[in-house]
């Protein structure tokens, strides 16, 4: 099967990459000429436009920012790709979006499976990233060598709109995690203790966590440097409030901490890493939370940094 990849950013383009070092016949389109450069450069086809790689592939994968972008890439594939093609969606987005755009692609003759991931950039470049994948269980099937080539783990969800929730869910516990690593690192600075030892006695603890074992490390070296953004974290916080709005759940912890994110953006800007918002905290204290021995970023050899959340 001929496959396409539309979105080559900091997620997108190491899930395009996982693809083309599997093996696949793969076509990409990016708005930044330079990515697309890039993965031609790995032997992917760059088509010049959507409709150009519309007409060449049996099936499209996308990563993109936000639901509007989904929906205008959507628009610019419709004409191109035959019916009965798969449009295979790796960004996060909201139950409700998955269902309305995917009858949008059920107009024109197109299927639609969401595959979201989660994990780190580090395991997307590695190709160890997990992947939350709904839809028809036919498309799962036919689809599961490439969702292997991009992950290390493929947990097939449900219907459409199941992806969705359980990406939604993981983000949300990394937020929440988040900001309480930093409050346990501050409060292990103000009692005086050495924070590289007590990172380590966390991670052996009963107060371990994913965030804290792979963004704890980015905040302790300073650089915060996680690839996502602000944005992303706010967006994704107000999917998981509709969440429980829709379904009856009161997600008073989730409402603080979203609310945390946005005075987050407010202060650095939508564009800063989503792992700066610890700094709050810090700048309110006057104390910064500083360790030697800890990466600026994250590798698969171990370093796996907090997710795209999605990343994506």
């Amino acid at each position: 099967m001929r496959y396409g990849y539309v979105g080559l950013g900091n997620l997108g383009g190491h899930l395009a990459a996982s693809l083309i070092r599997a093996g696949f016949d793969v076509t990409v389109w990016d708005r930044n000429p330079e990515a697309g450069a890039r993965h031609a450069a790995l032997g992917a086809r760059r088509a010049g436009s959507l409709a150009e790689l519309a007409g060449e592939v049996d099936h499209v994968f996308t990563c993109l920012p936000s639901p509007a972008a989904s929906e205008t890439v959507l628009a610019g594939l419709l004409a191109g790709l035959a019916p009965g093609a798969t449009w295979i969606e790796n960004s996060t987005l909201g139950r409700e979006d998955v269902l309305r755009l995917a009858g949008l692609a059920r107009s024109a003759g197109l299927r639609m499976m969401e595959a979201p991931v989660t994990g780190s950039l580090a395991m997307a470049e590695a190709g160890e990233i997990t992947v939350l994948a709904g839809g028809e269980p036919d498309l799962h099937d036919l689809h599961r060598p490439a969702l292997e080539a991009l992950g290390g783990r493929i947990f097939y969800m449900g219907p459409l709109g199941s992806g969705a929730v359980m990406k939604v869910i993981t983000n949300m516990l990394a937020f929440i995690h988040l900001v309480a690593e930093g409050e346990a690192l501050m409060l292990a600075k103000r009692g005086g203790l050495d924070l590289a030892t007590a990172w380590q006695a966390i991670a052996a603890s009963a107060g371990a966590s994913f965030v804290h074992e792979t963004e704890g490390k980015l905040i302790l070296n300073g650089s915060y440097n996680i690839g996502f953004t602000m944005d992303l974290a706010v967006k994704d916080l107000g999917f998981a409030l509709g969440f429980g709005r829709d379904h009856g759940v009161p997600l008073d912890l989730t409402a603080q901490v979203a609310q945390t994110f946005l005075r987050g953006r407010a202060v650095y800007g939508g564009g800063a890493p989503s792992t700066q918002i610890v700094k709050l905290l810090e700048d309110a204290l006057g104390e910064d939370l500083r360790a030697v021995g800890f990466p600026p970023r994250l590798d698969h050899a171990g370093d796996h940094g907090a997710d795209d959340h999605g990343v994506g």
